[in-house]
């Protein structure tokens, strides 16, 4: 798949990075060139400075009618325009942030109804956190180079040692949960099909912990 993503912030850096890590095919825009030059050195991606509300920038980012287009500036209502002007220049999937309440509505019906709504998502994982009393979503527990992450032990490990699992050096066990028990975890902790583990995992490791534990 053939992403573009509107906006060069962390935010934007963290989705192409995960994507790019995931073997699609990324490019990011903005208007800041030294941004995106500062990207370059981690990013393996097509990087093009400009305005992505304009249709002579994202048709110089459009391949073909299965690209995705991701809107992601600070600017709500630029994120707006630019999906309407990336599915008008052939987009088959437009997806812009929206942090103003307000403009949700208007998304609605201008039928752009894949939208990002971080404030709404945080929300959610903190009074599911608080309800659950359960982890709360990584990116609300933690905010620079850590995150928690939580994971399903599969079949596959089962009865097997956390120390024996060959897990990504980014990422160190601290809790397991089996049925409603709690406890830290460590190397020498034996699993059990069906258990929680959480995790400390830096940010750039936390798909390859997940992959690890998928399935």
């Amino acid at each position: 798949m053939r992403v573009t993503i509107l906006g060069a912030s962390r935010f934007g850096a963290a989705i192409a990075e995960r994507l790019i890590e995931d073997g699609h095919e990324v490019v990011l825009i903005d208007k800041d060139r030294e941004r995106l030059d500062k990207l370059s050195a981690r990013l393996d991606c097509g990087m093009i400075e400009g305005d992505g509300t304009m249709p002579t920038t994202l048709r110089d980012a459009f391949r073909d009618e299965e690209d995705v287009f991701i809107a992601v500036t600070n600017a709500s209502d630029d994120n707006i325009l630019a999906s309407l002007v990336a599915r008008s220049v052939g987009f088959s999937r437009v997806i812009p942030q929206i942090t103003a309440a307000e403009l949700m509505d208007v998304c609605h019906e201008l039928e752009l109804d894949d939208v990002i709504n971080p404030h709404a998502t945080v929300a959610e994982s903190i009074c599911a956190g608080l309800e659950d009393q359960t982890v709360i979503n990584q990116d609300v527990a933690l905010h620079n180079q850590l995150a928690l992450q939580r994971v399903s032990v599969p079949q596959s490990m089962d009865n097997q040692r956390i120390g024996d699992l060959d897990l990504p050096g980014e990422a160190k066990p601290v809790a397991l949960v089996r049925d409603e028990n709690e406890s830290f975890a460590d190397s020498d902790t034996i699993l059990q099909a069906g258990d929680c583990l959480i995790f400390a995992v830096k940010r750039d490791g936390s798909a390859r912990l997940g992959k690890k534990f998928d399935g």
